[in-house]
Parts: structure tokens; sequence; C-alpha cells
């Protein structure tokens, strides 16, 4: 079996952080009222992974179930929207795309105070590592196939039936984001980063006139999603915190940057000798492109560098959350240096020649 992360296995799950901390007890007379099924007493454990909204694994004598909550302290504006998680999943349950049971939401800061959702507990496989270590060939090959498929399927929903017509601005994507992300930057900005500012400059004059309209899960990734324990078959997509109504083309962009280039995530360069059965990106966006309908992807290098720069933004609030000790993981504080790397790394691509997928 690859190498996986079981939602509960050992490591993964501890005491509740410090910084966390909440009345247990209103959290279970909550629970009682509002989660459907809910009865007995309540135990609760964080979940070590993430970087942005905590997560805690909730467990009764007859049932456990997953936490999300919105981080403590002060925030930047737009971030850990808890609601919005919760509402495209609930959103998307009856779709084709594999979300999680969403039982309830509470924004009444006055519980644990801050606002936070309670799903369903899946067991399954969690691929920390884009290269799968101990995975067969195949494994990887299937496993990268199910996500380009999935990814499609996504992108597939009617999001006006679905209920998510009001879930961001159709249109202007790319130019309403990198306006956000540069916000957010300058809000999180603790060093003076020459690359960034020339992505600055750089990505809204360059914006291709390609105006597609989608449900944009805005982090989808081999890590952020969960594989029944033996098949390549995917049983959830997680962490839904990014999402809005935007272009299909930065999920896939996102998802060749983070899981295949090695860019993201720690990996370094793939060497795909030495782990066969990983798609190269245009191997992936070609897959993705047969699953959603599409002759193919022009403009490439700007998506990729989009997502790095977008990434290199996110990167920089974690570290200063980090800094300011309101992080949900204690990793946050070792993330100096992810900025000014991501940001290198765009303006790489972006100097390289233009491939049309």
């Amino acid at each position: 079996m690859a190498e996986a992360t079981q939602q509960n296995a050992d490591g993964e799950i501890g005491d509740v952080r410090d910084a966390h901390r909440f009345d247990v007890k209103r959290l279970e007379a909550w629970c009682r009222e509002a989660v459907e099924g809910f009865s007995g007493a309540l135990e609760v454990q964080q979940f070590s992974g993430g970087q942005s909204n905590p997560t805690f694994l909730l467990t009764t004598p007859t049932r456990r179930y997953v936490m999300r909550k919105k981080p403590p302290g002060i925030l930047l504006a737009s971030a850990h929207q808890i609601d919005r998680e919760y509402r495209v999943m609930k959103a998307l349950a009856d779709t084709d795309v594999p979300v999680p049971h969403m039982y309830a939401l509470c924004e009444d800061d006055g519980v644990i105070g801050t606002s936070f959702y309670v799903m369903e507990f899946l067991e399954g496989r969690v691929f920390r590592d884009s290269t799968m270590p101990g995975s067969t060939e195949g494994e990887r090959r299937a496993i990268y196939a199910n996500m380009a498929e999935n990814l499609a399927r996504l992108h597939k929903v009617d999001y006006q039936k679905v209920g998510l017509g009001d879930f961001g601005k159709p249109g202007n994507y790319f130019e309403r984001q990198i306006g956000r992300w540069i916000k957010q930057y300058r809000g999180a900005q603790t060093a003076d980063i020459p690359a960034m500012e020339e992505l600055i400059d750089y990505l809204p004059a360059h914006i291709p006139d390609e105006q597609s309209v989608t449900i944009a899960h805005g982090d989808y990734r081999l890590g952020n999603t969960m594989f029944h324990q033996t098949e390549p078959r995917m049983i959830a997509v997680l962490d839904w915190e990014l999402c809005t109504i935007g272009h299909p083309l930065a999920d896939v962009a996102y998802n060749c940057m983070y899981d295949l280039l090695g860019v993201a995530g720690g990996v370094g360069p793939i060497d795909r000798t030495k782990t066969p059965g990983i798609p190269t990106d245009a191997e992936y966006a070609a897959m993705y492109c047969r699953h959603a309908g599409r002759d193919g992807i022009a403009d490439w290098n700007f998506y990729l560098a989009f997502s790095m720069f977008r990434l290199a933004s996110i990167s920089q609030g974690v570290y200063k959350r980090g800094l300011d000790g309101n992080a949900s993981s204690e990793r946050a504080k070792t993330l100096g240096d992810a900025c000014a790397n991501l940001a290198n790394a765009a303006r790489d691509i972006l100097q390289r020649k233009e491939q049309h997928l």
C-alpha cells in the first residue's frame, strides 16, 4: 500500500494546542442541539496538519466527527471564512464531486470563541507527499488520473443550480484575485522581495482573454483530497476555504504547480525515474482537458506564475500569523523563505518559452 496518512493515524492527531483551547463542555452542549444523532460525552483532539483553519477530531462513545474553526486572534480581511467552506460542501452533496457530509455550522462566537462547523469523519488515505513514496507506477498513475477526473467534475457543476449563484462574482477572476492577493501580501509583508514586486507589476498587465467561469476550489492538490483505503478512488475533496466562483484553469495550474513541478510542498524537483507514474504538468493538463471537454490550454506560463504568486502571498500570511502567535500549525514560523522562493520560481516561469498545452 502507498505511504499515506490515515485520518486517525497516530502522529497526525494530538492534544489541542494551548493557543486553540476552548470550552469542550459548551461545544458538547451545542452539538447535542445542532448535530443530528449526537450523543455521549465528547473528547477533542487536534489534527497537526494544516496552516489555515484549525481542524479537530471530535470523538463520542458511538461516533467520530471533524470540526473546523477559525483561528484565534486578529485575522486578515476575507480570510478564514468557515461559513463559505461549509456552504460549498453542503451545496455539492448531491453532485458527483466527493465531499464529506456537513452536519452543522455555528456562527455564534459565544460557543467556543470563533465560528466553526462539524462534518463527517471519513476513513481513507491522504497522500501528504505528492511523489507517493511506496506506491507502484500503476498506483501513482491511477491516483493522478482520478484526481484530474474529479477536478473536471467539479468544474462541470452548474453552480447556479446547486445554489451558489451568489458565491462569487463571475468574470474578471484573475483581475480580482491578483488585486486581492496583492492586498493580502501587503497586509502581511515583513521584508522587501524584489520578485514579488515584479509579479505585482507584470501579472495585472498580462491576463489572458479566456473567460471561463466555474466553481474554483482554490487549493486543489493531492494533500487536500482523501482516497479510498485500498482503491485509487477519491472519496473526498477537503479544505474549501479558498473556494469561489472563478476560473477553472487557475485550479489546474495550481494543482500542477503544487504536486507536479516541485516548487511547493517542500518536495523539490521530481525525479520521475525514481517515482514513475507521476505525470508531467502537460500530461496532467491533457488528462483534465479530456474529462472537461477542452481542446487545450493557451498561456500556460501565466496560469502557473499566477498560482505561484498567489501561494507566495498565502505563505507570507501564514508566516506572519506564526510570528504573531495565532497560526493553526507550529510549522508556520518556518515559512520565512517560502514567499521569496515561490516568487522567484514564478519569475523564472515567465522567462521561459511559452507553452500552449
